[in-house]
């Protein structure tokens, strides 16, 4: 197994309790054996029996253990969620991490879908971990412990909306707890999987690739970077929980958490590095400047201000405006004591400043009525995404 090259984590999670839904198959299912693997009780909420019993029944014998307990629920049925619920609180008194992963997905345009197929997308991929957050939260808030995880999409794309958005509604489900729960110790976030091929998302791109116009291979090498195979995002998602104070009020990738245990896996397509060079040199240390005084500036606004900031920034950059910084401050200090005047770093780093940079010009358009201050500041804005340009041509 993938997760077995983490040998120091085995039981970390012990006497941890999941509540894991859609575990029966696919990602869920590899992320259940990364959760016992790392020495956690998990309840498997599925619908699907023969994939619920088959998941309990596998992962328990592969570590002799029983720490696999299946639970069949209808998401879609609010009676049966809180039935769930009662169960889970009745039996143990609470979870510790509540990992939001079963989806449907129905795929078609927006006016030929059905009514009740929206319907049953809206009562699985939102309603839901709603119900399952309102439920699990008051016994997390008792004991100021806890992880709440939504599992997020790519975002609205055509002959998707049925599924995308109401995965896009946890995205900020999941920032509005986040916001909530702020210093506290429990921890809300949302998790990407990547293109997986499981036979879920199989079917899916079927239907959508057909009404691209396109072939499903040509669908798949569009969306190359971002694919995993089951296992890999499985895992991901399992160790992401380790960090969840790290993450609370992201959007990640289990791209990312493998990289961060540096898990290589064949599938995983791994970020473009350059190098600042001695004529790169005073572009970087230019960006690394403007990126200060910004946050300095940052810093000095009234705390509603500040706040609306930060959290604006996390949500666009993956990490907070301080782990940025001590990244740009570690290039900078790898390029000084470097006798060549270079270092490496990781383009992609850049391109999200350069991002963030583009979408704080879009905001500065709405919030800023005056046309010659508008003028000046887009200026402004506009050269520091020149400066990143030209440091990553």
């Amino acid at each position: 197994m993938l997760i077995e090259q983490c040998t120091a984590l085995q039981n970390v999670l012990s006497s941890k309790i999941v509540l894991l839904t859609g575990g029966g198959g696919g990602i869920g299912f590899e992320a259940a054996k990364a959760f016992a693997f790392m020495g956690a009780r998990v309840i498997i909420a599925e619908v699907d029996v023969a994939k619920g019993t088959y998941a309990e029944k596998y992962i328990n014998e592969l570590f002799n253990q029983t720490l696999i307990e299946f639970y069949r629920v209808d998401l879609a049925m609010e009676d049966a969620v809180n039935q769930l619920c009662d169960y889970v609180l009745n039996k143990y008194g609470y979870v510790d991490i509540v990992f939001n992963n079963a989806t449907y997905a129905r795929m078609g345009a927006v006016d030929e879908v059905d009514i009740a197929y929206w319907d049953r997308s809206y009562y699985v991929n939102f309603k839901a971990p709603l119900l399952l957050a309102k439920r699990f939260l008051p016994s997390m808030k008792k004991r100021n412990s806890g992880t709440i995880v939504f599992v997020s999409s790519s975002g609205a794309s055509p002959y998707m909306g049925a599924y995308e958005v109401f995965k896009t509604a946890q995205v900020e489900l999941s920032n509005t707890l986040a916001m909530e729960l702020d210093n506290t110790e429990i921890h809300a976030y949302t998790i990407s999987p990547g293109l997986v091929k499981t036979d879920t998302a199989m079917g899916a791109i079927e239907i959508v690739a057909e009404r691209m116009g396109i072939s499903i291979d040509d669908f798949y090498q569009m969306n190359s970077q971002h694919i995993l195979d089951a296992e890999s995002a499985g895992v991901g998602f399992a160790l992401s929980v380790l960090n969840a104070n790290t993450f609370h009020g992201q959007e990640i990738g289990s791209i990312q958490v493998l990289k961060d245990y540096n898990i290589v896996h064949s599938d995983i397509n791994e970020p473009e590095h350059k190098t600042v060079t001695t004529v790169k040199k005073g572009i970087f240390e230019k960006i690394l400047k403007t990126f200060e005084e910004q946050y300095d500036g940052w810093k000095a606004m009234n705390i509603f201000e500040r706040q609306w900031v930060f959290r604006d920034f996390k949500k666009n950059m993956g990490q907070s405006a301080e782990q940025v910084l001590e990244r740009l401050k570690a290039i900078n200090d790898s390029v000084k004591t470097d006798s060549c005047q270079s270092a490496a770093f990781d383009m992609a780093l850049f391109e999200k400043l350069k991002r963030y940079w583009e979408h704080q010009l879009k905001l500065l358009q709405g919030y800023q009525k005056d046309p010659k201050k508008q003028n000046e500041y887009s200026e402004i804005i506009k050269e520091w995404i020149s400066d990143i340009e030209n440091l990553l041509s």
